[in-house]
């Protein structure tokens, strides 16, 4: 699996940086653009980490077919890791995705 698409997104934060500079100087609104800055950086590094573990098994697994590597604990651990990264990414977005629509249903 791939996800090499989804690490540009770490690019999208110099649109939040653009952003800054057109917008007032207003104190609630920078508040609000530092913490959403927090939340996106923190979700670029999962799916750059979630990228490194699924690459890690699978050089694993190629080298295990190669024979350059005969330790089958080793291949089950990066497997595991791998797994287990993008189990816990996609619990968090189904998580994000979920408080957006909650968001979305409120009436004002």
């Amino acid at each position: 699996m791939n996800l090499t698409s989804l690490g540009n997104v770490g690019n999208l934060g110099k649109i939040n940086e653009l952003s800054k500079g057109l917008q007032s100087a207003g104190g609630v609104k920078e508040n609000r653009n530092a913490a959403f800055e927090t939340l996106f950086d923190a979700a670029a590094k999962l799916i750059e980490d979630t990228n490194r573990y699924t690459n890690e098994a699978e050089e694993a697994e190629v080298a295990f077919s190669l024979g350059l590597m005969d330790n089958t604990h080793d291949l089950q651990i990066a497997q595991q890791k791998a797994n287990l990264a993008l189990q816990y990414t996609i619990a968090v977005r189904n998580h994000v995705l979920d408080a957006y629509k909650e968001i979305m249903n409120l009436q004002f």
